[in-house]
């Protein structure tokens, strides 16, 4: 089973929406599991302090080497399998591919930070992998961690209606996906294209794929 832990100071905001819909009826069923832990239960002192000023000056705080290190020894033995991820805007990007790899492995040890960011040495000497969700700073790493979780969980066995759902998505294929239509036939005197009518399918997997070339191209030309 996938076997999630996220590491925050802020455990009430999980599960968040990966209790709903999708994801939540999947943890109700147990097709996987979360456990969110508070980093300030190891802090220091009467305040539990996680942070402190930054080496060498600067503005803001850094979260400590050894209250960070503390809350994942606790979270995992050192044999635990769980890849460990930090959430961090100079991590490796965020892709479908290494969603679908954590998915089939045995679950995520994910680490909110926040302030200024960790200590470097934390995330050498506990082998943290710093993942990005984008070229952009938030206040904090659970909400990036939310999207890893929720690209990982919906890809597990059962989550989703069909295994198909899975599959023909933007990025599974290197191409952004196609145009979906439904009914009404004609909305606005916008019309579905004829050949998704035509029940050729040779002929919709090839408008299907067309289309998603030409998104790519025109979108994100560095997929293509």
């Amino acid at each position: 089973m996938f076997a999630a832990a996220v590491l925050t100071l802020f455990p009430e905001m999980l599960p968040g929406p990966l209790g709903l819909s999708l994801a939540g009826d999947a943890l109700k069923r147990g097709l996987w599991s979360l456990e969110a832990r508070d980093i300030r239960d190891h802090g220091l002192g009467r305040h539990r302090a996680v942070d402190d000023t930054p080496a060498g000056g600067g503005p803001g705080m850094v979260m400590r080497a050894d209250v960070l290190a503390a809350a994942l020894d606790a979270a995992a033995p050192p044999d635990d399998p769980r890849p460990r991820l930090i959430m961090s805007p100079r991590g490796q990007p965020l892709t479908q591919a290494r969603a679908r790899r954590w998915a089939e492995g045995p679950g995520l040890i994910v680490v909110c930070p926040r302030f200024e960011g960790v200590d470097e040495r934390v995330i050498e000497g506990r082998g943290l992998i710093e993942v990005s969700i984008g070229d952009y700073v938030l206040s904090g790493g659970e909400i990036a961690a939310l999207a890893v979780l929720d690209a990982c969980v919906r890809l597990i066995p059962g989550v989703m209606g069909r295994l198909e759902s899975g599959e023909q998505e933007s990025f599974e294929s290197g191409l952004l996906e196609y145009p979906h239509y439904t009914r009404p036939r004609e909305w606005e005197g916008r019309a579905i294209p004829d050949v998704l009518l035509n029940g050729d399918h040779k002929a919709i997997a090839k408008w299907r794929q067309d289309e998603a070339e030409r998104i790519t191209r025109e979108r994100r030309p560095d997929l293509f």
